[in-house]
């Protein structure tokens, strides 16, 4: 089975480039030119120098001594948090950066939901002095104040999305449009597996260096970079997508990818994709989504802001649908236990959007020698009004 992209730009039944004609040239652009360009020596130099002394890399892989007894196997965890600005999105960032700088483009615009990538956006932003756009829910500006607060002393601008369910669908929406508008001197850095091709491979690869470093890793603390399964948080999918990627041909690892069921699958305040969703078109690629019958995009609920997409990137969509990934859906009550969980055994605060995956672990029937490895995609840090209202603290 093949779960790459294709030369069309295309996994399976999922991706493509439907974009309005005026974007076609900087997709053209960037379709031709991103791979021979992340594969000139130069940059890989300055990409892999920045990910060592800039964003701290390697994230270490700890093995959690206390949830593995409680859980009944051996777990590790791949710590993404402890990235400069506290998640796996820099990785990202720091790779799409020095691509602009090489496509000649002077002004960045990006999406955010829980805020992680806005603030990593504005930092690579900060760090090469290119003008830096943010555009963010009305509802998420709200609920992540730290984030907002950190972008803008970093220069950025951040631009409320007040249409919709003002989060980050909207957030996308109006960088898309921003980017119709200024398509000569801007680049969009998308923050997930999603969009028009070439983004969703384009930001995996970025995003692989997590699979990259744990099969190393494994095989120093274990003695075989295989391990029985791999768990992470699915909203658009990036941090999932990188701690897969290197373990999707290897059929022996079992992968598990949490979705925010919010309130529940049915409860109609959900972002459960891959249980509500069908198959459609969404910001630029073809993929699964949850929409009414006559094709609106339904509007989606999770109590992480990471994760209340409503839909999946379009090679998760391929995933799911030839069953090499399963996909289960976790409701807000329990990825916060689990939050609290994490906390109160490891000493590790996680974002809520990683609570997901982390409850995820409830669901399987472990074996005590069975290793496990969780990507934790970010820290709690932002999350901690949330925390406080949910549990009285």
């Amino acid at each position: 089975m093949n779960y790459r992209v294709n030369e069309k730009g295309y996994y399976g039944d999922f991706g493509g480039a439907y974009i309005p004609e005026m974007l076609y040239p900087n997709i053209e652009d960037l379709r031709n030119r991103y791979l021979s360009i992340i594969n000139e020596p130069a940059f890989q130099a300055e990409y892999k120098d920045l990910l060592k002394n800039y964003v701290g890399r390697p994230s270490p892989l700890f093995y959690a001594n206390r949830l593995s007894e409680h859980y009944g196997a051996k777990i590790y965890l791949k710590r993404e948090d402890l990235n400069h600005t506290g998640a796996h999105k820099i990785n990202n960032t720091v790779g799409q950066i020095i691509l602009a700088e090489r496509l000649g483009k002077k002004r960045i615009i990006a999406e955010t939901g829980a805020g992680q990538h806005g603030v990593a956006t504005a930092t690579v932003c900060s760090l090469k002095g290119l003008e830096c756009v943010i555009y963010m829910g009305e509802v998420d500006i709200k609920r992540q104040a730290p984030n907002v607060a950190r972008m803008k002393m970093m220069g950025a601008t951040v631009i409320p999305a007040t249409s919709g369910s003002k989060t980050l669908k909207d957030a996308t929406n109006e960088a898309m449009r921003d980017w119709i508008n200024n398509p000569v001197d801007t680049h969009y850095i998308i923050g997930s597996v999603v969009g028009p091709h070439p983004y969703p491979e384009m930001v995996s690869l970025f995003q692989s260096i997590i699979s990259e470093e744990t099969k190393i890793q494994l095989l120093e603390q274990t003695g075989s970079t295989e391990p029985d399964y791999v768990l992470a948080c699915v909203g658009g999918g990036s941090n999932a997508m990188g701690m897969f990627y290197h373990f999707l041909d290897d059929e022996n690892v079992k992968l598990i990818a949490a979705e925010a069921a919010g309130l529940g699958v049915n409860s109609g305040h959900s972002a459960a994709t891959s249980i509500l969703g069908r198959e459609g078109v969404l910001h630029g690629s073809r993929t699964i989504l949850m929409q009414t019958d006559d094709g609106q995009v339904i509007e989606p609920y999770s109590i992480s802001a990471g994760l209340d997409y409503p839909g999946i990137g379009p090679q998760h969509a391929h995933l799911h649908k030839v069953k090499r990934v399963n996909y289960v859906a976790i409701t807000d009550d329990e990825a916060m236990q689990a939050c609290m969980l994490c906390s109160k055994l490891e000493g590790i605060i996680p974002a809520i959007e990683t609570g997901h995956a982390l409850a995820a672990l409830a669901n399987i029937d472990f074996k005590k020698d069975d290793v496990v490895v969780i990507c934790l995609s970010g820290r709690g840090d932002k999350d901690l009004d949330t925390f406080m209202t949910y549990f009285n603290l």
